[in-house]
């Protein structure tokens, strides 16, 4: 179902906020802390009250309850509050989904969508068997961790190479998608790795974290805090900053992608968008043609690389051409992608981050800016399930 009912009810993200992002483990706040300061600091972006807030939306197992939350800022009333599953980013777009349906169902005014990390409490990205002394593993790691398959990395680079080995992929059209992300990020004074540019000889001669992922194809771990408002087309006229009109957002899984051990499986090589993609453009009538800018969630080059094809700009067979770093580079590349650094480069805030950037090109305010940017994508977490993607538009709705 689309979002878009008319030009008053449709909903908008209106306010953005972020804090300083720290090395992981390095931060001097608390996740709560963080959490409550990007919070303050989207109110202050669009010039809205705190205490008109009535909603939250969440994902990635966010350990910052929306009571507690409310309580904090002190607000008036909580209507709406909502957590999308999956402990990865695959539920970024889903969270202002569902914070969008809450506007446009009249269950709130104001909802927040927020994600903070403070990885010195606890760490995203670790390997994980189950814990210390447990002797039986249940569900679809029984059929990988026993075997070594641990860890994030290692187990979606098994997908990758399988997707490279069939379509002919080369090493290096990873690493244009890590060089782009650099590239933007060195224009970002907010990004980690501003100041530290990527050559293609330091790609080539980093070490490898598991085959074909080298260092600079896997996301960084660091802390902060990020934060989304989103209300109504109608509401906004009364804020402060130009909105970025939701235009259409889905999520879900493809049939069986959640069994990992299905390696023979036809889904298997896939960021799993076959089916998530083909809804977001049936709900908002447009073609991948017609898209300015993509912010694409880098938990490995390789799941990029999968989710941009499975959204249709690239068929697979010619990704060696396409992944091309001028062609991923704002201002003038064919499909820029990750204007603020992307988790690579900019933060890894699970994903929010992007959707702070896409919001960003709507508005003309990005350090890396398309010129009359009108469609901006966002894709959460290729190859996690269930995944999300979302569509602003700066067209009045």
């Amino acid at each position: 179902m689309s979002l878009v009912r008319d030009g008053k009810k449709g909903a908008v993200i209106v306010g953005v906020g972020e804090t300083t992002y720290y090395k992981r483990g390095t931060s001097p706040d608390s996740e709560f802390k963080l959490c409550l300061s990007a919070i303050l600091r989207a109110c202050e972006d669009c010039g809205l009250d705190v205490r008109s807030i009535d909603g939250f939306a969440s994902y990635a197992d966010d350990a910052n309850t929306a009571t507690r939350v409310a309580n904090a800022l002190g607000l008036k009333e909580l209507r709406f509050s909502n957590m999308v599953w999956g402990g990865g980013g695959g539920g970024g777009c889903a969270a202002v989904a569902n914070a969008a349906a809450a506007v446009t169902a009249g269950y709130a005014d104001y909802v927040v969508v927020y994600r903070a990390i403070s990885q010195g409490t606890r760490r995203f990205g670790a390997g994980s068997t189950g814990g210390a002394g447990v002797s039986e593993i249940s569900g679809p790691r029984a059929f990988t961790v026993p075997y070594g398959l641990i860890s994030p990395a290692q187990a979606f680079a098994m997908r990758v190479v399988r997707f490279m080995h069939d379509y002919g992929v080369k090493q290096e059209a990873l690493r244009a998608i890590s060089l782009a992300s650099y590239f933007h990020a060195q224009s970002n004074p907010q990004a980690l790795m501003y100041g530290r540019p990527l050559t293609e000889q330091a790609y080539d001669e980093s070490r490898w974290i598991v085959e074909p992922f080298h260092l600079y194809d896997c996301c960084m771990e660091n802390d902060g805090g990020a934060a989304v408002i989103v209300t109504s087309a109608e509401r906004s006229r009364d804020l402060k900053m130009r909105p970025a009109h939701i235009l259409a957002s889905a999520q879900g899984a493809d049939s069986r992608k959640a069994l990992e051990s299905l390696h023979n499986d036809l889904s298997y090589a896939s960021a799993n968008f076959r089916t998530v993609s083909d809804r977001l453009y049936e709900q908002s009538g447009v073609t991948p043609a017609e898209i300015d800018v993509v912010q694409v969630y880098e938990n490995f080059t390789g799941g990029v690389l999968m989710a941009l094809i499975e959204h249709g700009f690239c068929p697979p067979q010619d990704a060696n051409e396409f992944f091309q770093l001028e062609n991923l580079i704002a201002p003038d590349g064919e499909l820029p992608i990750n204007t603020s650094g992307g988790n690579l480069a900019h933060s890894y805030m699970h994903g929010l981050e992007l959707i702070i950037e896409a919001a960003r090109q709507i508005r003309g305010e990005s350090t890396s800016q398309i010129k009359d940017a009108n469609l901006s994508m966002v894709i959460s977490s290729p190859m996690s399930s269930p995944v999300s993607n979302l569509l602003l538009t700066g067209a009045e709705l």
